[in-house]
This record gives C-alpha cells, structure tokens and sequence, in this order.
C-alpha cells in the first residue's frame, strides 16, 4: 500500500466522512513520508491547515502502536541473532528524535535482551552520559552485556570524537566488572553506524 492510500486511512479514522486525500497530499509534500508524518514533532504537525487536535491524536497512536510492535520483536530476545529487528526498532524509536538521547540495552547471559531503558536526553547536539551509572545499572539488573545507542538528530550518524572518547569510557568500566559492551550503534534519519563495524570497539 502506498505512503498516500496508507496515510488516507490513518486521517479517516480522525476525520470520519470527509475525503483526506487532500490533507495526506499536504503532510506528505511537508514530511516525506508516512513515518516521518507519524514521527513529526505535534508543533509541526499542527501548523498544517486542516491538521487539528484529533489528528495529531490519532497520528501520534500510530506512532506508538508502531515502536511498540518493534519492541515486541526484541524484547525478551537474542538480540545478537535478532539484529535486524533490534535495528529496525532503534530506528523507529530514536531516528527522527530532536533531541539527542542516550539508550543502553541490558543482556543476560545468553544475549537476551532483559531491559530497554532511555539513561539521559540532552540537546540537538549533545546528551550527558555517566558511565559509572550504566555500570551501576547493569550490575543491579544482573546485565553480563550490554549495546550502547544513541542518535545524532542533524541525521548523519556518523561518530564523533566525544562520542569515541565517551564510549571508550563505558568499555574500560564495564570490562573491569566482567560486562560486555556489544557495539555501540549510532541512529540516524540517514541510516545507523555501528561502532563494531567499524573496527572502533
């Protein structure tokens, strides 16, 4: 199903009666495509005429309905041989994020994943990260491993020095406790960088 025919539906259910293909054309020409519709700031979204509370509303549950269905695809599972899914849900979760925000994923010992948890939110830029926290976090959840992630809202996920010295950090805190640092992966509206790949853990 197309962006528009997909997008028209979602408008109907906040619109019942009325033709929304005009207003999905409109969203669609400002945003580019139905996930970054449903992932656009409600400021945004409210500024386009025709696009009122109840629309928002109803976008903004299809955005939800949408995370939550990635989550269900990685919680409680191998995270390394779900990595696709795993992926698939950090870029629904934090890729169109304006805000830069800092998540760790807790592993047990057989690499399922056991917890999700948000650590900081910070700027456009920046967001403070505490490794002897994440340490301390893990070691209370009973982590052995854990995969750092973050997002870069410009939308280039390409790392940075600070992002390199911080996570070089968490690694050298979480080895002397016998804890895992998996990969760190790098969000982006661009696509996603893994610090594995690239040789830099």
């Amino acid at each position: 199903m197309p962006d528009y025919e997909l997008l028209e539906m979602t408008l109907f259910a906040a619109l019942p009666r009325r033709d929304t293909k005009p207003l999905a054309k409109v969203l669609l020409a400002r945003f580019g495509s139905f996930a970054e519709v449903i992932a656009a700031p409600r400021e945004r979204l409210l500024e386009i005429p025709g696009a009122g509370e109840a629309v928002v509303a109803q976008l903004k549950i299809v955005e939800a309905a949408a995370q939550r269905l990635a989550k269900t695809k990685v919680i409680g599972r191998p995270a390394l041989s779900s990595w696709a899914a795993l992926l698939d849900y950090c870029m629904a979760a934090m890729a169109r994020g304006l805000r830069e925000e800092f998540r760790v994923l807790f592993l047990d010992r057989k690499n399922i994943l056991i917890a999700d948890e948000v650590q900081s939110r910070g700027t456009k830029d920046h967001t403070p990260v505490y490794p002897r926290e994440i340490i301390k976090r893990a070691r209370k959840l009973g982590a052995t491993a854990i995969i750092l992630v973050h997002n870069h809202p410009s939308g280039d996920p390409t790392p940075s020095k600070a992002d390199i010295d911080m996570t070089r950090e968490i690694v050298t805190a979480a080895g002397a406790l016998n804890i895992t640092v998996h990969d760190h992966l790098v969000i982006g509206r661009k696509g996603h960088v893994s610090f594995k790949s690239l040789n830099l853990l």
